[in-house]
């Protein structure tokens, strides 16, 4: 049973960070913010959940049917997150690349406190505790006082694969396109530092502060972290319906806004990018058709730009209406991994990738969010992340781009550098 508080705040961006800054103390929190970018499919600007009552971790081995049977006893609020490698669950697939991080293939807990802030109207729930500790937890949150982050010393980031290296890989993409293997996949590299100490908090803010991104996450199980300022929704659900919104295309922007105007142009008629957007289109089509209502998977937008502080993006929204005979857990393991972030045909794909990446990619290409009680769920891609184990001081984020027929290898590599370019200005 959990207690229901209603307050008014006057600051709502002052209280995220004071709630943020209170969270620290706890060993598990997911701190989830809107950055009030406008989109029409946020349930709330700010979720912070801390403290496991309960939880669930586990590797890939049945871990979507574990998570099911845990999503429908509990039948409360839960957060965590998939890795990418819950692939080897859905399909026979293996991940024998290098891991530097070692988080857990899926990590979900039940939170004993929960804030939900929506405009200057916050929620608070407890489980199973008394009014007093909310107004005391209330008062000793809004007494917190709040200074924007000082960076302090950066640490040296390192590249996994070289630019040449890149170059040599992307061409034996291409030669699996020609021979028919695939025709569209998303190939990453990973950018690391060793023995490195950066306080999760402050890197966090200052990712936050550059990015503003609509499904930015500070995530932290004990000493695992992970910073994300993530622009792209996987998959929502409310009531019967689903809502996925994958993004395919980039372009930077300009302090000159006419350059700036040009460049967003640029990106809405580039071929090439409209012929990415639409094959990843019509993938989550069909992965949605798996549990769909008979004829009710719909292209709500196609190729549309969306803008953000760091780059211009091609999104498109992919919408259906649930048949009940399947569980919200069902949803995920039918349309997992995101289809922006593998490719087509999707098991071809994952196969080529997995020989031809350097790096494991555990939490980075995964998803991060929460179920409601009543079933509802909402999670992001996990991308434009820096992932932490404090314990072996290892940092980590990767970036990658689609890889098409008409990719030239140069211009892929530049277009990861420049969706790494936050996270670089972040840590070093």
């Amino acid at each position: 049973m959990r207690v229901s508080i209603h307050k008014h705040i006057a600051n709502p961006e002052q209280f995220k960070q004071q709630l943020l800054i209170w969270s620290q103390q706890f060993r598990e929190v997911v701190f989830l913010d809107s950055n009030s970018y406008p989109q029409e499919y946020s349930s709330f600007d700010c979720l912070l959940a801390v403290d496991a009552f309960t939880s669930i971790k586990t590797d890939y081995h049945n871990a979507f049917d574990d998570l099911k049977q845990y999503q429908s006893t509990t039948k409360d609020w839960l957060l965590g997150y998939l890795t990418y490698d819950l692939k080897n669950n859905v399909e026979d697939l293996k991940s024998s690349n290098f891991d530097g991080l070692n988080f857990p293939d899926l990590f979900f807990f039940q939170p004993k406190k929960l804030f939900l802030l929506k405009g200057n109207q916050l929620e608070i729930q407890y489980l199973f505790l008394c009014d007093d500790e909310v107004e005391e937890d209330f008062t000793a949150i809004s007494e917190i006082e709040y200074e924007p982050f000082v960076s302090l010393s950066g640490i040296e980031v390192q590249q996994r694969i070289s630019k040449e290296f890149y170059i040599e890989k992307v061409t034996k993409m291409l030669q699996h396109i020609h021979a028919g293997d695939m025709y569209e996949a998303n190939f990453c590299m990973e950018f690391f530092a060793e023995n490195a100490v950066i306080n999760p908090l402050e890197k966090f803010q200052k990712l936050n502060e550059i990015s503003q991104a609509p499904f930015s996450v500070f995530f932290k199980n004990n000493k695992q972290y992970l910073l994300s300022a993530s622009p792209e929704r996987y998959l929502k659900k409310v009531g019967e319906t689903l809502i996925s919104q994958p993004i395919k295309g980039t372009s930077k922007r300009s302090l000159d806004p006419v350059e700036d105007e040009k460049s967003k142009e640029y990106l809405e008629n580039d071929a090439k990018e409209r012929a990415e957007n639409i094959m990843i289109t019509d993938l989550v089509r069909n992965d949605l058709s798996h549990t769909a209502q008979k004829g009710s998977v719909e292209v709500v937008e196609l190729c549309k730009i969306y803008s953000f502080l760091q780059v211009h993006q091609m999104i498109s929204t992919i919408t259906s209406k649930l048949d009940p005979q399947y569980s919200p857990v069902d949803v995920l393991k039918t349309t997992f991994p995101m289809g922006s972030m593998t490719g087509a045909p999707k098991i071809s794909v994952m196969k080529i990738i997995e020989n031809l990446e350097e790096t494991k990619r555990g939490l980075y290409s995964g998803a991060v969010g929460y179920f409601t009680p009543s079933g509802d769920f909402d999670f992001n891609v996990v991308i434009r992340s820096i992932l932490y184990n404090q314990e072996n001081q290892y940092v980590s984020f990767s970036v990658g781009s689609a890889i098409t027929a008409q990719s030239i290898p140069e211009k892929e590599y530049e277009e990861c550098l420049l969706k790494a370019k936050a996270m670089h200005e972040v840590l070093e």
